[in-house]
C-alpha cells in the first residue's frame, strides 16, 4: 500500500509517540501493511497528548488541565476545519481522517471523555462507566474500523466492544497506580459493594478474598468482551485482521498475568514481555494457517 501524504518529520514524531507509550499496540500495528501502520501511529498520538495532559500534567490544578484540553480542541477544530496547526500530531490527524473519511464526530466524543476524566473520578455503576468508554475507548475502535476498512457496518458495533475490553483490561491492571498517581476509581462503586468493598479498600489496598472474587468477576466480563468482538473481525478488510487479531489477544493476555499474580494488582503493575509477545503472535500466525 502507499505511504499516507504526512509531513516526515510530522509522522516520526507520532511514531515515536506510539512507540514509546503504547508498546502493546506498537507491537501488533507492525502487522498492518504500510498506509494503515501509519495511519495507526498517528491516530494513537491523536489519542495519547491529550491523555498526558490529563494522566501525567506539568500542573495538577484541574481548571488549567481542563483549560489546556480546552485549548487542544480548539486547536483541532481549526486544523480540521483550515488545514492549518502548528502541532504536528493535529496535522498528521486532519491527513488521516479525511484519506479514511473518519467521522468527526468521533474526535470530539474522545476529546470530551478526555475533559470528563478531569472532573469525574468515580463511577457508580458499570453503565456509567460504559459512557465513559465509548468517548475513551470505543471510538478508537471506531475510528481504526475506518482505517482498516469494512465490508459491513456492524463492523463498527463490533469495534465498539473491542473498545471496551481494552479499556477495561487497563482499568483492571492500573487499579492501584489510577488511584496512588491521580486519585481515581474506574471500578463501579456499586460492583464493588456487591463484593462487600468499598473505595477504602482500593486506597488501603486491601487484597482478599473478596477482592479476588470481584477480580475474577471483571475478568470475566473483558473476556466475554474479547470474544464477542472476535466475530467482527472477519468483516474487515482481510489486510488488516492479522493486527486487529494480534492486538486484541496481546491486549487479552494482561489479563492471565493478572491471574498469574493470583489477582494481586496492589504488588506490582503486570505486563507482558517481548519473548511473550513474539510467542502469542507467532502461534496465532499457525493458528491461521492450520
Amino acid at each position: 500500500m502507499p505511504k499516507l501524504p504526512i509531513d516526515k518529520a510530522d509522522l516520526l514524531y507520532c511514531k515515536d509517540l506510539h512507540r514509546t507509550h503504547g508498546k502493546s499496540y506498537f507491537f501488533a500495528t507492525r502487522f498492518f501493511p504500510r498506509e494503515m501502520r501509519e495511519a495507526t501511529y498517528v491516530l494513537y498520538a491523536f489519542f495519547r497528548v491529550p491523555d498526558e495532559f490529563v494522566d501525567n500534567p506539568d500542573n495538577s490544578d484541574s481548571t488549567a488541565i481542563a483549560d489546556r484540553l480546552e485549548s487542544w480542541r480548539d486547536a483541532w477544530r481549526t486544523c480540521y476545519h483550515t488545514g492549518e496547526s502548528d502541532e504536528p500530531v493535529l496535522r498528521a490527524t486532519k491527513v488521516v481522517f479525511d484519506h479514511f473519511h473518519i467521522p468527526y464526530e468521533y474526535s470530539e466524543d474522545f476529546l470530551q471523555a478526555m475533559i470528563q476524566d478531569v472532573t469525574v473520578a468515580r463511577y457508580e455503576t458499570y453503565q456509567d462507566l460504559e459512557y465513559y468508554m465509548y468517548g475513551s475507548a470505543a471510538v478508537v475502535g471506531l475510528m481504526m474500523t475506518y482505517v482498516v476498512g469494512f465490508r459491513d457496518r456492524a463492523a463498527l458495533e463490533y469495534a465498539k466492544k473491542l473498545g471496551y475490553a481494552m479499556q477495561l483490561t487497563n482499568f483492571l491492571r492500573d487499579i492501584q497506580d489510577d488511584y496512588r498517581t491521580r486519585g481515581r476509581i474506574y471500578m463501579p462503586l456499586s460492583e464493588l459493594a456487591q463484593f462487600g468493598l468499598g473505595e477504602s479498600d482500593i486506597a488501603t489496598e486491601q487484597y482478599s478474598d473478596a477482592f479476588v472474587r470481584f477480580m475474577q468477576f471483571q475478568i470475566e466480563r473483558a473476556r466475554a468482551l474479547y470474544h464477542e468482538a472476535e466475530e467482527g473481525i472477519a468483516l474487515l478488510d482481510s489486510r488488516g485482521q492479522f493486527a486487529v487479531r494480534a492486538a486484541s489477544r496481546l491486549y487479552g493476555a494482561i489479563l492471565l498475568k493478572i491471574e498469574e499474580a493470583e489477582y494481586n494488582v496492589f504488588a506490582g503493575r503486570v505486563g507482558t514481555s517481548f519473548f511473550e509477545k513474539v510467542s502469542i503472535v507467532i502461534q496465532l500466525f499457525f493458528l491461521k494457517k492450520i
